[in-house]
């Protein structure tokens, strides 16, 4: 009742997507100066958001975005300028959001929606279940999203050690890296979906 294959393919394409090494520096800076206890419980927001929106698209995904009328590209594209938004904030270092909603927009807008589950990793996960076409291949499928979503908490959980090493300094310089990394993700986004439209017409 198992699909090596199946996992393995997943397990590896949704890795390189929501990268869980690339956003240890983004996840730093967005969560810097928080105690360690809001820290990590944010971590494991983060990724419940994430799986939470990953197995919904899995399951009625295809459906959503016929009944919204939303392609692919345009989501992309969407995705691209919200990540945008936040990557200038980082950069200029702003830090005018209110402190009673921080927390939670940190969690859910960027990282756990579309840092984590951006439309790269939800297209990939409507096309594995489309095609597992056996019970031991669904099987495989929700395993492997299981995985990888364990893999970024514990990635998250223990990034938070660097900032022991790293001090205040450090966490600044994070920062800004997080800004221009955050930045060339977005834009790239957005290039892939205007690419996207204009093959399509």
């Amino acid at each position: 009742m198992f699909d090596v294959a199946v996992f393995g393919s997943l397990f590896l394409t949704l890795f390189v997507i929501m990268d869980p090494p690339g956003i240890t520096p983004i996840f730093l800076a967005l969560t810097a100066g928080r105690p360690t206890k809001v820290q990590k419980r944010m971590a494991f927001q983060a990724v419940c958001v994430a799986g939470g929106v990953i197995v919904l698209f899995g399951l009625i995904g295809q459906q959503i975005l016929d009944y919204l009328h939303v392609s692919m590209p345009a989501l992309m594209i969407a995705g691209g300028l919200l990540l945008l938004l936040i990557a200038l904030d980082l950069l200029t270092g702003k830090t005018d959001e209110p402190q009673q909603t921080k927390d939670v927009n940190v969690a859910l807008v960027p990282l756990g929606m579309p840092l984590l589950a951006g439309p790269g990793a939800i297209v990939s996960v409507i096309l594995a279940v489309q095609k597992a076409d056996s019970a031991s291949a669904q099987v495989s499928v929700w395993v492997a999203i299981l995985a990888v979503h364990v893999v970024l908490w514990l990635v998250m959980r223990y990034s938070l050690l660097i900032i022991r090493v790293i001090k205040d300094g450090g966490v600044v310089l994070v920062t800004r890296l997080a800004g221009m990394m955050l930045s060339a993700i977005a834009v790239q986004q957005i290039i892939n979906g205007v690419t996207q439209v204009i093959r399509g017409s």
